[in-house]
Order: C-alpha cells, then sequence, then structure tokens
C-alpha cells in the first residue's frame, strides 16, 4: 500500500507494478446464480499474477459469502470458498481494505449493514458490524469506498438507483474504531448507457486526485442480457467543514461491456489506468477480468 495526496485529502491505493502479463479477459470464477461476484478487493499482484477476495450476494445459510481467487496468465482462476465466523450477513455487495490494518477490510450489505472483517487462514472472522445512516426509502446499496484524510476517514456509499431513479452518492466521515458517521453529503449520479433496466451506480472506487470511477449494470432479469460500463463520475474532496462531492451531469465513459452485469470495480493504479471487474450474471456465474482504462 501506498499514501498519497489529495490537497488535504490522502488516499490509500494498492502500489501495482506498471506493465504485468496479466489476464485481460473474462474468466469464469462460478457457474450458477449462487457464484456471482457482487465485489472484490486485490490482496496482491506481480509476475502476472493477481490474488483478490471477492463477496457473493446470497442471502440463506450454507451459501458462499466470500472467495479468494488466484488469476495467473494462461490457467484457469483458482477460487478458494471462504468460511464466514460470526453474524451471516445476507446480500453482501461490496468489499473494501481498512486502511492501515493488513488483513482487515469492511463489507457491505444490500440494506445498509456492514461488517468489519478479519481474514485468516481459510477463513473471515467478523470483529464488529455497523450500519450506514439511513437515506431515502427503497435505498438499495451496491458501493463502498474509503479515502483517508489527513488523520480522519472519509466514507462513501451508493444507492444502485433504477432507471428514471438515479443513483443517490453518499459521503462522510468515518471513525474506524467506533464504525460511526459523521454528517452526510449526498448527489445523484446518472449515467447514459446502459439505457434499460439500468442500475446507474453498480460499483465505486476513489482516486488519489479524489476522482469518482463507478461501473453500472443493466439487469434483465436472471438469464440477462446484460450490459454495462464504466465511468468517471466527479470528485470527492475534503473542506473545513466535511466532504464536498462534485458530480458530472453526464459522466464521462470509460469502457463498455456487453453480456455482463458489473458489479464489481476496483482500480490496481493511481490513474486507474487498469481496474479488475467483476460481474455477477446470475444464472451464467461470475467472471473477472483486468480491464484497461
Amino acid at each position: 500500500m501506498r499514501r498519497v495526496v489529495i490537497g488535504s485529502l490522502a488516499v490509500l491505493l494498492l502500489a501495482a507494478p506498471a506493465a504485468q502479463a496479466a489476464p485481460q479477459e473474462w474468466q469464469q470464477v462460478g457457474s450458477d446464480i449462487l457464484s456471482g461476484v457482487s465485489g472484490t478487493t486485490v490482496l496482491a499482484r506481480g509476475d502476472g499474477r493477481v490474488e483478490s477476495l471477492i463477496v457473493r450476494d446470497n442471502k440463506k445459510p450454507g451459501q458462499n459469502r466470500i472467495a479468494r481467487v488466484v488469476q495467473a496468465d494462461g490457467k484457469k482462476p483458482v477460487v478458494e470458498p471462504l468460511e464466514w465466523r460470526g453474524e451471516l450477513p445476507v446480500d453482501l455487495e461490496s468489499i473494501e481494505p481498512v486502511p492501515g490494518r493488513a488483513g482487515e477490510f469492511l463489507a457491505l450489505a444490500s440494506k445498509g449493514k456492514g461488517f468489519l472483517i478479519k481474514l485468516g487462514a481459510g477463513e473471515v472472522t467478523v470483529r464488529q458490524t455497523f450500519q450506514v445512516p439511513a437515506g431515502q426509502a427503497g435505498d438499495d446499496y451496491e458501493s463502498f469506498a474509503l479515502a483517508a484524510a489527513g488523520g480522519k476517514t472519509i466514507a462513501l456509499w451508493a444507492d444502485r438507483g433504477l432507471d428514471s431513479r438515479p443513483a443517490t452518492l453518499y459521503a462522510a466521515e468515518f471513525d474506524l474504531v467506533e464504525l460511526t458517521f459523521g454528517p452526510v453529503k449526498s448527489a445523484a449520479v446518472r449515467v447514459p448507457y446502459p439505457r434499460k433496466n439500468v442500475r446507474h451506480m453498480s460499483d465505486l472506487d476513489v482516486l488519489p486526485d479524489g476522482e469518482l470511477v463507478i461501473s453500472a449494470a443493466s439487469d434483465n432479469g436472471d438469464d440477462g442480457p446484460f450490459d454495462s460500463a464504466t465511468y468517471s463520475a466527479g470528485r470527492v474532496r475534503a473542506r473545513a467543514n466535511g466532504v464536498a462531492l462534485e458530480v458530472r451531469q453526464e459522466p464521462r465513459r470509460i469502457g463498455a461491456f456487453t453480456g455482463r452485469k458489473i458489479e464489481a470495480l476496483t482500480c490496481l493504479d493511481a490513474r486507474c489506468g487498469e481496474m479488475l471487474l467483476g460481474t455477477d450474471d446470475e444464472n451464467k456465474g461470475g467472471a473477472l477480468r483486468l480491464a484497461a482504462r
């Protein structure tokens, strides 16, 4: 990890070596509706190899919630389901590393319940839980990200939106010890593509200069068809009196992906010149790939 600065806002990003060989096509990491990818975070990268954690939006006991994946150029991904020890989440949608605390992550479920988890050998253990502040009626969260501002932490999370209802992006100072939130700012986000059955924000990452990189996806049911896109959607900045959100009226498209429902996005460098994308393609399972900006 390395620390970089956005004025007074510092963000922790994975330091990734440039121009390494690594999988550039979609690689299946699941084959059915219980094995999609709803969130991801990178553990390590090097020598044509990417190791990540993925979360899955399963809801019933006995169904996998989290797995470790190793991708290597020219090989099939190795997927290791991990045991979830502690309160069982329902519908996990995002996972984010905790700054400065190796092996600890925050995972968020669709109704705003959060879990601080610790990665161990073959398992994760719940250390604490939290709840994001109440938003709008019907909010369904698919995104969660962290940024550090001096000695403080900023949390960002978003309702996904649907068609005429834009996504709502929220941001607030976040206490990593108490897992509590300060005053909340919000902004609406609407993408031009996909056009039908669109979730305007299906995941989110933040770059060192405060740029907000998001994914959006169409969901036409368990058998699709699906389409997705990635966008530069605006910027977050630290202010003396809290957090400022600057959202583009029309986000700038980075890439488009037919036939896939992207629900996971993690930038691998300070410009997001390369990102790890994950899909939850329902009955078709889930897949991962590296994509250039």
